[in-house]
């Protein structure tokens, strides 16, 4: 890595998460992101984000293992130089309609969406909050605006991970500070599902039909969200920037 800022980004390797490597990556960055099984993905992602001039370095991490994710940031801790920014975009999203839900459901959600979040930041936090940003070092996790008092039926265990991410980012944003700011970017909807849930016209109009704007954002709305918290909000620690077209007003 060279001495542009350094940014790791978990799944970073398709749709919001390589919107938010590229919005990095164009605003000075060099990068890290993370990717569970697609090597072939992450390296043809590492490749266009270098045409931004970035270094880009493609890390395996499988969120779903807790164990695994601790080891590897506390290696990461001990390997890297710096880390300015940690980006926590990697998620699990799925419906899980009371009737079926399993244990198996409930605990893959939490481990993904909020578990791996919270042990990756603890072992990262000593080299963020060595930051020389203007703001300091920088953790910005992507939430839901639905977890924000607008409930989804059927959705109780991917709900319930986020809202915990939520919590995380305004209890470390106390205990991290003032070295280090946090904060969660809230979208509705950015990218539809490409298969499953709400991956069908029908579902997805149903959806907008309740967004005041009256169309889907886009993965680089929710890139542009966490850019700004992460390189230029500097007095702004704590927060959940909504990013949903006002579908939290109707």
């Amino acid at each position: 890595m060279s001495d542009r800022p350094l940014a790791l980004v978990t799944g970073g390797v398709r749709r919001v998460g390589l919107a938010i490597g590229r919005t990095l990556a164009a605003s000075g960055c060099d990068l890290i992101i993370t990717y569970r099984s697609q090597a072939d993905e992450a390296q043809a992602a590492a490749a266009e984000l270098q045409r931004y001039g970035a270094a880009v370095r493609t890390y395996r991490l499988d969120l779903d293992d807790v164990t695994s994710v601790d080891k590897a940031g506390e290696s990461l801790a001990e390997e890297l130089r710096r880390l300015d920014v940690l980006v926590h975009n990697a998620s699990v999203y799925a419906p899980s309609p009371l009737n079926s839900l399993t244990p198996d459901a409930v605990m893959a959600n939490y481990r993904v969406n909020a578990a791996s979040p919270l042990l990756l930041t603890r072992r990262l936090a000593g080299l963020l909050s060595a930051s020389s940003l203007p703001g300091g070092g920088a953790v910005v996790a992507m939430c839901d605006m639905h977890v924000l008092g607008r409930p989804r039926r059927e959705f109780a265990a991917y709900s319930m991970s986020k809202a915990s991410l939520v919590e995380m980012v305004r209890v470390l944003a106390r205990e991290l500070a003032p070295g280090v700011r946090v904060n969660g970017v809230a979208p509705g909807v950015v990218a539809f599902p490409e298969s499953g849930y709400e991956s069908e016209p029908a579902a997805q109009q149903a959806y907008l039909s309740r967004v005041p704007l009256q169309r889907a954002g886009t993965p680089e709305d929710a890139a542009e969200a966490v850019r700004w918290l992460a390189l230029e909000a500097r007095y702004t620690t704590g927060e959940i920037v909504r990013v949903d077209g006002g579908r939290w007003l109707a």
